[in-house]
């Protein structure tokens, strides 16, 4: 199959790039930055280079994007021209290149504050039921262009499936009170309870995709690790998460105290996987579980495809903050 992967510079682009390319598909890495893994450098806004990059393709997976960390340095116009006009073209050209499945990368930041309940009440169970509630310029065109997409299969017929992936980077969290409260380590094991999911597991559901689309014709799913937890359990884990533990994870107490590690004093929501573990055929292999089994068996947190790819950052400069610029830097 011939494979066209835009944002093949990216942490999940370059991901689907090596995967894909091993599994013996021709594929066209597309990015707007050289790397070893992009074929053709351009912007996805310029119609021309889309064009040109979507012909004699069978699928497209669309990763390429202007992420949240984006907001401090790039306008609200370049979110619109990368992340809504991008996928437009995108769009086009696949429904006249008849291309049999498209795969848009979305991100679970687009149900915004839905995700933070108000004092007292129960964690968010987010589901694809739930109304997204965009609170910034990322989410409000990344749930533009999940429009878009309904409109290629809805007016055109293009098989397009939408993947509402959650985090999966490698870098520190952007939040200075998060990396101050916890170890990185301890940070990303915490968030495989409830809001990430292994960039291994992320390739995977992009792989189902690729093979669902014809099939399901369009659908948005979320993609995310398995939760141990259930909705019966979302208003213990807003006032205490440990607590919640006892009941689903036992055990897991010894281990974090003989890590030095500590739980998450409240979680303010849970992304719930199952309707893509169902009509994906996805199988993540990935969770609080077995991330923790490796640890304690002397890995890491992060699988081996997160630590080939490294830390990329999402600027070129550095800033107070780090790797992420802050107000007024």
């Amino acid at each position: 199959m011939r494979i066209l992967v835009t944002g093949s510079a990216g942490h999940l682009g370059e991901a689907l790039v090596r995967t894909l390319r091993a599994d013996g598909h021709a594929v066209l890495g597309l990015d707007q930055v050289a790397s070893a893994c992009t074929d053709r450098v351009g912007s996805i806004a310029d119609p021309a280079v889309v064009r040109a990059a979507v012909e004699g393709v069978d699928a497209v997976l669309h990763a390429a994007t202007l992420h949240k960390p984006h907001i401090a340095t790039h306008t609200r116009q370049d979110f619109i021209d990368t992340n809504v006009t991008g996928t437009l073209n995108l769009l086009d050209a696949a429904v006249d290149a008849g291309v049999r499945a498209f795969v848009f990368t979305s991100t679970t930041s687009s149900f915004g504050d839905a995700m933070t309940p108000p004092p007292g009440a129960p964690a968010a169970w987010i589901t694809e039921d739930t109304v997204p509630q965009p609170k910034n310029i990322y989410g409000a065109t990344k749930l533009a262009a999940e429009d878009l997409c309904r409109l290629a299969h809805r007016n055109q017929k293009l098989p397009c499936l939408i993947l509402r992936t959650s985090r999966f980077f490698p870098e520190a969290d952007d939040q200075p009170a998060s990396r101050e409260a916890f170890v990185d380590a301890n940070l990303k094991l915490n968030e495989f309870l409830h809001r990430r999911v292994a960039i291994e597991d992320a390739v995977e559901a992009h792989r189902c995709a690729i093979e669902r689309a014809p099939a399901l014709g369009f659908g948005r799913y979320i993609i995310s690790a398995t939760t141990p937890f259930r909705r019966e359990d979302a208003a213990l884990l807003r006032r205490d998460p440990a607590a919640a533990m006892d009941r689903r994870v036992p055990g897991w107490r010894a281990s974090y105290e003989a890590l030095g590690w500590r739980m998450a004093p409240s979680l303010d929501r849970v992304y719930d996987n199952a309707l893509a573990r169902e009509a994906l055929d996805w199988r993540p292999r990935e969770d609080f579980a077995t991330v923790l089994a490796r640890v304690q068996g002397g890995g890491e947190v992060l699988g081996p495809m997160a630590r080939r790819l490294g830390i990329k950052g999402y600027h070129g400069a550095a800033y107070r903050d780090g790797r992420y610029p802050v107000e007024g830097a």
